[in-house]
């Protein structure tokens, strides 16, 4: 496989802490959500990476197939979750596509979480719940 792009990022302090990318673009203080205002937290940082991804997934997926369509936007819900084994992740992904039908939507959605880095790195490891709809 041939490398793309490799991201670098440094945490200290775990969830009370900071992140900070090796060139410094990302420079952010962490804390347990509700806790301290104007801060982050993991499950905020991956939402926002998965949306980001998956957005972009439709459209490759869009160009590749030749359905032109009025833009996307993706709504990425992080939850932590617990039980009496410890904790883990589920994602809902609320994905809007402009100017298509619903049966289009759908096969841009299906095609997109086939092919998007953050569904396949996750896939059967969390629980993943897509929702498309046109506008």
């Amino acid at each position: 496989m041939k490398e793309v792009f490799t991201a670098t990022v440094t945490a200290t302090g775990g969830r009370e802490g900071r992140v900070r990318s090796e060139d410094g673009v990302l420079d952010i203080a962490l804390a347990m959500p509700g806790v301290k205002e104007g801060t982050t937290n993991p499950e905020q940082l991956f939402a926002a990476g998965y949306a980001a991804c998956f957005d972009s997934a439709i459209s490759l997926v869009a160009q590749k197939e030749k359905i032109k369509h009025g833009g996307s936007e993706v709504t990425a819900h992080v939850t932590l979750n617990q039980d009496e084994d410890g904790y883990a992740l589920s994602v809902k992904l609320d994905v809007l596509v402009r100017e298509v039908d619903k049966d289009v939507a759908q096969k841009l959605v299906e095609a997109a979480h086939k092919v998007c880095p953050y569904s396949r790195a996750i896939k059967g490891n969390i629980t993943v719940d897509v929702d498309e709809r046109t506008a």
